[in-house]
């Protein structure tokens, strides 16, 4: 169904916002995944955080136009559905990467992060992006690690003290 021109804007303006705050974008090509897969994926994208939108290329031009994803305005063109992650960088990649792997027809063209464009091999890369728990976790782990150094460093004189004690009270106890 044709969009007349004030939906049109609205699209644009959606899109212009979505794309302001998001972290990556993965446009695929979905052509030949039935209704019940583009719902599916529907559904698994509101529960990843992620952004998902079917629209035509020029209106998508023009909604990225003065963001990081204005890089990818040449690269538009056939039936691409659009993911933008909102919370989590990977969010976007994990999902149209598990989601492939299931529906052989979703293809991942374009990814961009952070101002640049990539070829829509790299959503591999996008998805292996830790989440932002598992990043606080590596965080935690790096600063909690020099602690727990110095701690067994200043426990050990007092640790083999007791070790010859006992050594010592064994050998007269023999």
């Amino acid at each position: 169904m044709a969009l007349n021109l004030n939906q049109k804007k609205e699209v644009v303006a959606e899109l212009a916002e979505v794309a302001s705050k998001a972290h990556s974008l993965v446009a695929a090509e979905y052509a030949g995944l039935t209704v019940e897969q583009l719902t599916d994926l529907r559904k698994k994208a509101r529960q990843a955080g992620v952004f998902l939108k079917v629209a035509k290329n020029t209106l998508v031009s023009r909604a990225v136009e003065g963001t990081d994803y204005a890089v990818i305005q040449d690269e538009l063109t056939g039936p691409l559905l659009f993911a933008f992650s909102q919370e989590d960088p990977g969010a976007a990649g994990r999902l149209i990467k598990d989601f492939a792997k299931t529906a052989d027809k979703l293809k991942p063209r374009l990814v961009s992060l952070g101002g640049q464009k990539y070829p829509g091999s790299h959503v591999d890369v996008l998805a292996s992006l830790p989440t932002r728990e598992q990043a606080l976790a590596m965080l935690v782990g790096l600063i909690a690690q020099p602690a727990t150094m110095l701690a067994r460093v200043l426990a050990e004189p007092a640790a083999q003290t007791a070790r010859v004690i006992n050594a010592v009270g064994q050998q007269k106890a023999a």
